[in-house]
């Protein structure tokens, strides 16, 4: 599972080794306990990864071998390729831009997805 945090100022991506319905259910009910808001709706999310990381042909090689409906790629402009991922947006209201966005793929896709991130020099963190 990949789960990227929309902050106010960052993107932050997380490769989790859970099943992304269990983390989900887990996190509404820690909001729940706490008394929390919280909104869970199917969604899209997209990024940007420089096209001169060394990964980049692997990835496109990858995605069009796995036909992964929930994970799309192309060419954003020369010099970046835009990541497109079909997955749950969890955050305390519907309409905000900060909150939580989750995925599952094949393994090798996040894998090579959580490598891009780290390549172009952004913090993973792997659990």
């Amino acid at each position: 599972m990949l789960k990227l945090t929309y902050t106010e100022n960052s993107l932050h991506l997380e490769q989790l080794g859970e099943p992304m319905e269990e983390w989900i259910a887990a996190r509404v009910v820690f909001a729940l306990r706490l008394g929390q808001g919280i909104q869970v709706s199917p969604s899209h999310a997209a990024f940007l990864v420089p096209m001169d990381l060394s990964l980049v042909k692997h990835l496109q090689a990858q995605v069009t071998r796995q036909q992964d409906p929930d994970i799309g790629v192309c060419v954003g402009d020369r010099d970046y390729l835009e990541i497109s991922l079909r997955g749950t947006w969890i955050s305390d209201h519907l309409t905000t831009d900060q909150g939580i966005f989750v995925t599952s793929l094949y393994p090798m896709l996040e894998f090579i997805l959580a490598k891009l991130w780290q390549e172009q020099g952004t913090e993973v963190v792997r659990s």
